[in-house]
């Protein structure tokens, strides 16, 4: 079948019928895109500057944080940009190279969240060797592994994408380019390079689930041994924004991609599901990491403090 989708536009999902919907929709989604932006650009700058956080849990943490910052700026802006302009297209290239960034961005933030559960692995179950274990040369190998693993998924889905037919609606039931969505509008009855793609994406996604499940039934083996209950509630406080993390992001990507594309299906349901998996993680990130960490929470009180004394002694000068 030939593939119409040379010079083609889409057409965005418009959720609000009215007009003043519309604004306060967009207005709502720039709060939020803000607030997730500000929030892990704080944390990517504390674990930066401050000689405390420079463990390889908070290495690896502000590269967490430096992905959701890169995944929700790939679709949120263009959403804002467009519900408040009135315009809902997006160029056939334009919708390629947002597939190309989500599935990048999600790739590396899913191995990122497995190293992070063989981190903390290592600090429970061998904390005599941990510091051995997780060097820094470690570390930024596993770090450049999730950039290398995230490039080659992207790429696989990209040219999936690119690979299919679009001669039908050029409506998608989404506020943004992804696989789904396209498949659903897809006039192509066989796509053999997306199905490919999608399932080495289920092995990579169920085999870095597997390695976060077999960390925490050896984290929590080690724990039902500790004695005393400051000890449990320490190993706990540590490893529950991480779970709570790893939940919310395999959860709402699973809803996501392997919900089948059924053509009728409500887009209401279709864009809430989009939401849950493309700006919840994000922005609940932050949140989950400075609220229940007592270490951030030195470092945002150490920042304020130096910025006041220096404008301090700079308005005295």
């Amino acid at each position: 079948m030939t593939n119409h989708s040379a010079v083609m536009e889409f057409f965005l999902m418009d959720v609000s019928a009215t007009r003043e919907l519309q604004m306060m929709q967009g207005f709502l989604f720039l709060f939020i895109y803000l607030a997730t932006l500000m929030g892990n650009l704080l944390i990517f700058i504390l674990i930066t500057v401050d000689q405390c956080l420079h463990t390889p849990m908070y290495f690896f943490l502000k590269h967490l944080s430096l992905f959701d910052v890169c995944l929700i700026s790939i679709t949120v802006p263009k959403f804002i940009m467009n519900t408040l302009s009135h315009k809902k297209t997006i160029s056939f290239l334009g919708c390629i190279l947002q597939v190309l960034l989500v599935i990048h961005f999600a790739g590396c933030e899913l191995f990122i969240l497995t190293t992070m559960s063989y981190d903390r692995y290592v600090a429970i179950c061998h904390p005599l060797h941990y510091n051995v274990i997780m060097n820094r040369r470690v570390c930024v190998g596993m770090t450049v592994t999730s950039w290398i693993l995230g490039s080659i998924f992207g790429v696989l889905y990209s040219a999936g994408t690119s690979s299919l037919s679009f001669c039908g609606s050029r409506k998608l039931p989404q506020f943004f380019c992804d696989v789904p969505s396209l498949l659903k509008i897809s006039c192509s009855k066989t796509h053999v390079t997306m199905d490919i793609s999608v399932a080495i994406g289920v092995v990579y996604a169920l085999s870095c689930l597997v390695s976060i499940g077999f960390s925490y039934i050896y984290i929590f083996n080690t724990v039902l041994r500790i004695p005393s209950l400051q000890g449990w509630l320490k190993v706990f406080s540590t490893c529950t924004p991480h779970l709570i993390v790893v939940t919310t992001f395999i959860v709402t990507g699973t809803m996501a991609y392997l919900k089948p594309p059924v053509p009728d299906s409500p887009h209401l349901v279709d864009f809430l599901v989009s939401v849950f998996y493309s700006v919840l993680p994000p922005s609940l990130n932050p949140i989950i990491y400075s609220l229940r960490n007592k270490e951030i929470k030195e470092a945002v009180r150490k920042l304020l403090w130096k910025l006041s004394h220096h404008r301090f002694y700079g308005e005295k000068q």
